[in-house]
């Protein structure tokens, strides 16, 4: 038999490792949230894990997946789970929209409403909310509401929130969760602009033509994909015409994708830029300065199984690249010789390598000067009809309810 009292104490002495842990990295700032995560025992809504991979500060618990392997619900990291409810910033007494159940951040936002607050937690599988409303009503959480609709349709009888927190990947933003929201309310949602998400924290503003979504902050993460009426998927351009080397992007192909047909029949051109980073540097800006900028802006993924050697990324499964009508471009890296450091280069294939990698690299020496260690683009959702005249934005994205802009911030 399991000693009870012994494995409760492993499992609280792991919890409150992972909140020093946050703590010290500076995830988590609030006492209210440090308080909560030290209190609710998070192994319990986990159930089949271990304590180890359920107190793993920066892993999540996978909960389901499909037939494929795709996974389709997950107890998120504790680090996800922290950086999410500080930039919420949930206080006593509010109402809270959930999207995206699984029981535990439910309960953590049970217990900084506090009685006099309000949870309700949605999801639109059946199967995730039977073991959510089991989890919560097991260990004490009774009083938050669980419902099993597709999140991005209005929710019956709700009314307004102060929050809405979305702990799924979304692609878009349904007008349902911004008419749900109160003036000066906050969303938080995973959100997924050009192949890149980032945890965005939203206020609900009114300007001369209406209402919008401006951030407060942004943070790099990745989440589960929605299910649904709003579900999105990427498009795949296979160069040449084979498996080996694909194109992810995510807001339509190219207008003439077979003009890369015969890109990799010409030599690889290298560029090494001389720009490097630390091996721990938080490259958001640098990301999010080739989405703005490059238009063709896209993924890179090698099929390994079938891998000839045509590009040479370092991460396979994952490079930024670029497109620009007959040829692409992608970035690898290589250590430097302190080891400390990585230096960034640029490969491309194409009729016009040279000159694409040069605009790349330029780019890239431009970030170094003007955008390293500042701060990250404000991101503003507007309705899907707003005019371009009343959009301030370096890049728009297009989506089927919104136009999202991202502006760098004014020196």
């Amino acid at each position: 038999m399991t000693d009870v009292t012994v494995d409760s104490d492993h499992a609280g002495a792991l919890r409150n490792k992972v909140v020093d842990e946050l703590c010290a990295d500076g995830t988590i700032t609030s006492p209210e949230i440090e308080s909560v995560m030290r209190k609710v025992p998070r192994h319990l809504f986990a159930p089949g894990a271990t304590l180890e991979k359920a107190y793993d500060t920066y892993a999540a618990v996978i909960t389901k997946t499909d037939e494929h392997g795709v996974q389709l619900s997950s107890v998120s990291a504790p680090q996800i789970q922290a950086m999410m409810l500080e930039q919420a910033w949930v206080q006593l007494g509010m109402r809270v929209l959930e999207i995206g159940s699984g029981g535990l951040n439910a309960a953590y936002l049970a217990e900084l409403v506090g009685e006099d607050g309000e949870v309700v937690s949605v999801d639109i599988d059946p199967v995730v909310t039977e073991r959510t409303r089991r989890l919560l009503d097991e260990h004490g959480y009774g009083r938050v509401q669980v419902v099993t609709a597709d999140a991005a349709q209005p929710i019956a009888d709700l009314g307004e929130v102060d929050v809405v927190l979305v702990t799924v990947g979304a692609w878009d933003i349904p007008p349902a969760w911004i008419a749900q929201l109160k003036q000066g309310g906050r969303l938080v949602v995973p959100l997924r602009m050009r192949n890149l998400t980032r945890s965005v924290s939203f206020t609900r503003v009114t300007g001369t033509h209406g209402d919008y979504l401006e951030s407060e902050s942004t943070r790099i993460c990745g989440f589960v994909p929605m299910q649904g009426s709003s579900a999105h998927q990427e498009e795949l351009l296979l160069v040449n015409g084979t498996p080996e080397i694909g194109l992810r992007f995510d807001d339509g192909l190219p207008a003439d994708p077979h003009r890369l047909d015969n890109a990799v029949k010409t030599p690889r051109h290298e560029l090494w830029t001389g720009v490097t980073v630390g091996l721990q540097e938080v490259l958001d800006t640098l990301q999010m300065a080739m989405a703005i900028s490059l238009p063709g802006f896209c993924t890179m993924a090698v099929d390994e199984d079938l891998d000839t050697g045509l590009v040479a990324p370092v991460h396979k499964r994952f490079a930024l690249a670029a497109v620009e009508d007959n040829t692409f471009a992608y970035l690898v890296t290589r250590r430097t010789e302190d080891n400390k450091h990585v230096e960034y280069g640029v490969h491309a294939l194409g009729p016009n390598a040279k000159q694409f990698a040069d605009k790349i690299a330029d780019l890239l020496h431009d970030w170094e000067a003007n955008r390293r260690g500042g701060p990250s683009p404000v991101i503003r959702a507007y309705p899907a009809n707003t005019p371009d005249d009343q959009i301030q934005a370096d890049r728009v994205i297009d989506k089927v309810h919104s136009r999202i802009s991202l502006s760098w911030p004014s020196a």
